[in-house]
């Protein structure tokens, strides 16, 4: 300890010997924290069992991705993934699956009785009860199974992803005097998971039967002349990367269109079953799939939690669902004539608080114009049904040029993606599939108008996707243009996209992997050089996910340096901030509520003069894959009131919320700021409400 009033200077530590956190633990505490929405007395009981099924999701594609890939980089030299990382990951893993079912059970099933919502285990049916479920098991269940009975002619059969199952051990001899002890039970998808009781049935509640209940009661009946010594429930859990060699492929749609049948029989990477399965059973499934001890997850209920959101959609409780929200239409936009308001200025739109109805409306609008010449778009999720996709059929329809940029590698989007091009080019649309080896993860659409003897450009740029369902829930910016630069930059992308020409550099726009990274780091640097000058130094970001290197490594370096930086990551962050003279100045938050954070936003200062910062909007967020590995966008905002409302309603209140924000600590775990406090989201939500 320093003595006698002196102030020892702190020994500053090279960021490249700064050990980062780690990149799985980070995504396994995000979904703690969604799983803390659970447990939150504020959020009506049908919401908190949605959270609970979000997090099923969410590690559904934890394994199915992320601990997929880290078992392939396990057996590849100098990647770092040491069985005992792979092992506490899994630990880890097991553990937030466990808090996942505590929840369920001891929290919100005895709540949701006290409701009057009620789940019924055959235990737990009376005797009328019991009769409708078997009615309906032998109506509409039997039916359709057909269960398999091993033997050397009949080997066990192919399991598909996440699909629901049951084993059986029987005793006794089958129909030929032979000890065939093993049955599999594939529970078809085409059946619902969730039964509502009808209300003659129901005791005057909402009740609803499981069916992996339904099967259970009624398995004797599957197998007559045996006895069921034991069974369980099983689900299995396959890679679900579908990886094309897209040098090797002369056509990608078609390549990835075969591949997509084979997506539901990756390798087998997690096995769950109730933890009522006796260990031989579950050690003959582990057998069965190659798995280790440690991939299979032995769960208190049904192994598939995520299904329950079939309850809250039944379930009609007053009370127990968010009120409904209505956003508001853009004050600073026309429901008419939008395209010719746009040259007094760009618009911003923050959704949800603010309707996507405004960018369907810029489409239509532009669709039937007669002097729109020309529409291109960037297609990246917009689900299986979309009125932004029927709109270009219809401009195609109408004769005008259509050119969709559609991503056939959008994860678990690619059958819809797929169809939606081959629709359009069906209809004569023209349509690419961005750059080999590169995602097209840019969101933008231009509209080009024939206005006297000139052809003038209108814009779309978005953080978010062309999907209105998920603009219902996501918040994003949307930012509609007539800048003639701006719409000169995004012509060039596009035709950068369609002829694989070098691009010319843009005026305005970031363009990964051309700019994008270089210049972000350039903007730390810029606000690293001010710090070290004792200028004023800040740094506020917000994205979904802060995992690339030599940026993490530049922010420590600007914190050292004694730059501000605030840091609002809604999921995986691997900068470890509070470390003691080397990220003390750094803070990292997260802000988990009823909507799910995802816009992108990047603020620098670094000086007293007017001029000295700079505010971008991206759809990247900061991982080397955005970086490196996509085609992004980030766009500046000059216009100072537009600026100014992206900082009041982007950062300064998720800096402020003291109900839905979590502050990262310097070890990876996350501790909440507060449940009492101001709440960013319900502020903007009060703020833009159709109603008010």
């Amino acid at each position: 300890m320093p003595t006698g009033g002196v102030v020892q200077a702190p020994v500053l530590v090279d960021p490249a010997h700064v050990a980062l956190l780690s990149r799985e633990r980070a995504v396994l505490e995000f979904n703690r924290r969604v799983l803390a929405q659970a447990q939150r007395a504020d959020v009506p009981l049908l919401e908190r069992l949605r959270y609970v099924c979000i997090v099923s999701s969410n590690m559904d594609e934890f394994f199915e991705v992320r601990y997929a890939d880290l078992l392939e980089a396990s057996k590849l030299r100098g990647t770092g993934v040491t069985p005992q990382y792979l092992a506490d990951i899994s630990a880890e893993a097991h553990e937030l699956v466990q808090e996942q079912y505590q929840v369920f059970n001891n929290k919100l099933l005895p709540q949701l009785c006290e409701a009057g919502v009620v789940i019924l285990n055959h235990a737990d049916r009376d005797e009328a009860q019991r009769d409708w479920v078997a009615r309906f098991f032998r109506k509409q269940v039997q039916p359709l199974l057909t269960p398999i009975g091993l033997d050397p002619s009949h080997p066990f059969p192919q399991v598909a992803n996440k699909t629901l199952n049951f084993i059986v051990k029987l005793a006794g001899k089958d129909a030929f005097g032979r000890d065939n002890a093993i049955a599999i039970v594939r529970i078809p998808r085409v059946l619902p998971r969730v039964i509502k009781l009808p209300a003659n049935v129901s005791g005057g509640r909402q009740a609803f039967v499981l069916l992996s209940s339904v099967v259970r009661a009624h398995l004797t009946e599957l197998f007559p002349g045996r006895e069921i010594e034991a069974f369980s429930q099983f689900r299995l859990t396959r890679d679900s990367d579908i990886e094309v060699d897209e040098d090797d492929v002369t056509d990608l749609r078609k390549a990835l269109r075969s591949k997509m049948s084979t997506r539901q029989f990756g390798q087998a990477i997690r096995m769950e079953v109730v933890d009522s399965c006796p260990i031989e059973l579950s050690n003959f499934l582990l057998e069965q799939f190659n798995l280790a001890p440690d991939a299979l997850y032995k769960v208190h209920g049904p192994v598939n939690l995520g299904r329950l959101t079939q309850l809250i959609d039944q379930a009609d409780s007053e009370g127990l669902h968010f009120a409904p929200y209505v956003p508001s239409w853009p004050d600073d936009l026309p429901r008419l004539d939008i395209l010719d308001s746009l040259q007094d200025g760009d618009v911003m739109l923050h959704h949800p608080f603010e309707s996507f109805d405004a960018v369907v409306g810029f489409l239509r609008e532009a669709v039937y114009d007669p002097d729109v010449l020309a529409i291109k778009q960037t297609i990246y999720r917009t689900g299986s049904e979309s009125v932004l996709m029927e709109l270009l059929l219809e401009a195609v329809r109408r004769g005008k040029e259509v050119l969709a940029v559609v991503e056939l590698k959008a994860r678990f989007d690619e059958e819809a993606n797929i169809n939606w091009a081959e629709r359009l080019e069906a209809l004569g649309a023209q349509v690419v599939y961005g750059v080999v080896g590169l995602k097209t993860h840019a969101k933008m659409m231009l509209v080009t108008r024939r206005e006297g003897t000139r052809l003038r450009r209108y814009a779309h740029l978005s953080t978010g996707n062309y999907n209105p369902k998920t603009a219902k829930l996501y918040t994003d910016l949307g930012w509609l243009t007539a800048s003639p630069e701006i719409t000169a930059d995004i012509d060039m992308i596009f035709q950068h996209l369609a002829s694989l020409n070098q691009p010319k550099v843009p005026h305005q726009l970031l363009l990964a992997p051309f700019n994008l990274h270089r210049r972000m780091l350039r903007e730390i640097q810029r606000v690293t050089e001010a710090a070290l000058a004792k200028q004023p130094a800040r740094i506020v970001v917000k994205v979904n996910a802060l995992t690339d290197e030599p940026m993490i490594r530049a922010l420590i370096e600007a914190g050292q340096a004694g730059a501000r930086i605030d840091l609002i990551v809604r999921g995986a962050c691997m900068l470890p901030p509070g470390l003691a003279g080397i990220t003390d100045r750094i803070r990292v938050r997260s802000v988990v509520g009823r909507m799910l954070e995802h816009t992108r936003v990047i603020y620098t200062r670094w000086g007293r003069g007017k001029d000295d910062e700079s505010l971008y909007l991206s759809s990247a967020d900061w991982m080397n894959r955005n970086m490196t590995r996509r085609i992004e966008i980030a766009w500046p905002v000059h216009d100072a009131k537009l600026r100014q409302r992206v900082i009041d309603e982007c950062l300064v209140p998720y800096l402020m919320d003291g109900r839905d924000a979590w502050q990262q600590l310097s070890d990876g775990r996350y501790e909440r700021l507060g449940q009492d406090g101001h709440s960013a989201q319900q502020a903007l939500m009060d703020r833009y409400r159709a109603d008010s």
